[in-house]
């Protein structure tokens, strides 16, 4: 019931400030409810509050401004990557704040995300829609630019079963990147398979969930698991 309740706390927020789009801190943390592992990230207001969350998450790590008015932020000079140490974190975050503005006056700026950057592994995309015939749906497929080349990616209506996951999962034509191709490791389909069903069952309890992606996961060795790196919410 905690769980939910934050949730639901987590969209009425929104939803009062005429959001219709989750903030990335919010996101997050709505996987976070749901068992989802994410990259370990804090919502910075200040230079020590940055600082203080880049000592906690470690290094190296990414800064993003926050904004609900942004939607590329790379275009404002609002991401930065690869930050070392505490100067990086120091630098990145006086130039968002100052940078951001001067490029997008009329945007609204909640704070800076700081995020621990993931190490590399095979990227995944995992996603939810509410159809207006079928209801929830969530899709299964490779990530990063894959997804728009390739379009291979899988679909089931929620709710999900384990066995309806693991199909999803070798439904694929990419599959053979996920079982080891070519000298690869496999990957922790396991791990990707609880994903999935944890999507579904977001999907299945939280009818103000319109679409999310989860874009990229990163798939990690067999028993290394899987890490979600950037959340997408949209809300009825």
């Amino acid at each position: 019931m905690a769980v939910l309740r934050e949730v639901k706390s987590i969209i009425s927020n929104a939803l009062k400030e005429n959001r219709f789009k989750l903030l990335e801190h919010e996101a997050l943390r709505l996987c976070e409810l749901y068992g989802i592992p994410v990259a370990s990230y804090g919502l910075a207001r200040s230079l020590d509050e940055a600082l203080t969350i880049a000592k906690k998450i470690g290094f190296p790590s990414v800064a993003k401004v926050v904004s609900p008015d942004i939607s590329h932020k790379s275009d404002v000079g609002g991401v930065i990557l690869n930050l070392k140490d505490e100067e990086d974190i120091a630098k990145a975050y006086e130039k968002i704040m100052n940078e951001v503005p001067k490029r997008a006056p009329n945007a609204r700026i909640y704070g800076v995300l700081i995020q621990k950057m993931a190490s590399p592994g095979v990227e995944v995309i995992v996603g939810g829609t509410r159809d207006p015939t079928f209801g929830p749906v969530v899709m299964f497929g490779l990530g990063g630019i894959f997804v728009e080349i390739l379009k291979d990616v899988s679909f089931r209506i929620a709710p999900l079963e384990p066995e309806d996951a693991e199909e999803m999962i070798k439904e694929i034509k990419g599959y053979k990147i996920l079982e080891g191709y070519r000298g690869m490791p496999p990957r922790d389909i396991e791990a990707l398979k609880d994903i999935i069903l944890k999507v579904s069952k977001l999907m299945d309890e939280i009818d103000n969930i319109k679409d999310i992606d989860l874009n990229p996961i990163i798939a990690y060795e067999k028993g290394r698991g899987a890490l979600v790196v950037d959340v997408r919410v949209i809300l009825k």
